[in-house]
C-alpha cells in the first residue's frame, strides 16, 4: 500500500477519495491517505503524437481521395480527461477525421495537391489547426496525401 507519490515532470495524478475526485497532484512528492484516497488516473502533460487511419475523403468535384494523417495532441485538463469521455484519444481521433473531411470536401482535386507544394498554413488541407474545449489541446495535424 503506498502513500507517498513522487509526480514526475509533465504528469499530473488524479486522486479520488472514497471514490469521488478530489484533487490533482502536481509534479514533486505528494501523499495519499492509504484505504481512502488512491491514485486513480495517470496522465502524462506532453505532446503526444496519434496516427490517423487512413480515410476516403470526396473532394467538391466529387473525386474520392485516400488520405491519412498525424494528429498531434496534449492533455490540459486531467480532470476533463479522466472524467468527461470514456476514451479522449478516440473522440480526438474521430474529431480529426471529420475535420479532414470537411477541409477536403470543401477543395477540388488540384487544390489538395497545392498544400504539398506550398507551405503549410492553417489553410492548407496538408496542416489542419485544430481547436477543442476541455480536456486536451489539439496542436496540428498534418495529412499525407
Amino acid at each position: 500500500i503506498k502513500s507517498i507519490y513522487q509526480v514526475p515532470q509533465q504528469n499530473a495524478y488524479v486522486v479520488e477519495g472514497l471514490g469521488k475526485y478530489d484533487r490533482t497532484l502536481e509534479p514533486g512528492l505528494a501523499f495519499v491517505m492509504p484505504f481512502i484516497e488512491r491514485v486513480a488516473y495517470r496522465h502524462s502533460l506532453k505532446e503526444v503524437p496519434l496516427d490517423v487511419p487512413s480515410q476516403i475523403c470526396v473532394t467538391r468535384d466529387n473525386t474520392q481521395l485516400q488520405v491519412d494523417g498525424v494528429l498531434y495532441f496534449q492533455v490540459t485538463d486531467p480532470v476533463a480527461a479522466s472524467y468527461g469521455s470514456s476514451n479522449y484519444v478516440a473522440a480526438i481521433s474521430q474529431l480529426a477525421q471529420t475535420a479532414l473531411r470537411s477541409v477536403i470536401g470543401k477543395l477540388e482535386l488540384d487544390k489538395t495537391f497545392e498544400g504539398a507544394t506550398t507551405s503549410t498554413t492553417t489553410s492548407s488541407p496538408r496542416s489542419i489547426w485544430l481547436r477543442s474545449t476541455g480536456a486536451s489541446r489539439c496542436c496540428a495535424m498534418r495529412s499525407r496525401t
